[in-house]
């Protein structure tokens, strides 16, 4: 077990190593079995922290993420944290001012992450596999850069369904309606 985690501990200071050595503008620590992001990142990072554009923690076990992690890759574009156990987001979300993709499927969101609603830099909303139910359809009305928001496989309401362009600007991606069952 803990040649393992040395294992996993390793290949995560390689990635951030070649990161800051090759002055890439990405962080891919997917598949890490990360449970936080480790603190000592910032610091491995800080010279470069303003480079870095597009960051995946995609498949850890992540349960939530800080606003220290927001607020050090403030320039991020893109953000993967597809496959953990995120339920919330911090507030300091809206201050990702050039965010344009964020996938948060297959996580343990219950509503509408609503931060995202004011981050107006944001083009596509992956939330497929959660566990919502409401949607903030006026918030995300007024987002003018939305161009898609993947609700597929969630158990969202039936007013859900009802939204249709001009409404909402914005392609709405959602599961199949299930028949009503005969009894």
């Amino acid at each position: 077990m803990q040649k393992r985690m040395g294992e996993a501990v390793a290949r995560v200071a390689r990635k951030v190593n070649d990161t800051v050595e090759n002055k890439t503008d990405s962080l891919d620590l997917a598949n890490c079995k990360l449970m936080t992001f480790p603190v000592g990142i910032y610091k491995a990072m800080r010279s470069v922290t303003e480079a870095i554009h597009h960051i995946s923690l995609a498949n850890n076990e992540l349960k939530s993420l800080t606003g220290r992690f927001v607020t050090t890759f403030n320039q991020l574009r893109e953000l993967n944290l597809a496959g953990n156990y995120l339920h919330r987001l911090p507030e300091e979300v809206t201050s990702l001012l050039h965010l344009r993709v964020i996938n948060l499927s297959r996580n343990r969101f219950r509503r509408f992450p609503e931060p995202l609603a004011a981050v107006t830099t944001l083009e596509t909303i992956d939330l497929e596999e959660n566990e919502i139910v409401e949607v903030p359809a006026e918030k995300l009305a007024t987002m003018a850069s939305l161009r898609s928001l993947n609700l597929r496989a969630n158990p969202v309401g039936p007013e859900v369904r009802l939204l249709v362009r001009p409404l909402i600007p914005f392609d709405l991606l959602l599961s199949p309606e299930e028949p009503v069952p005969k009894v």
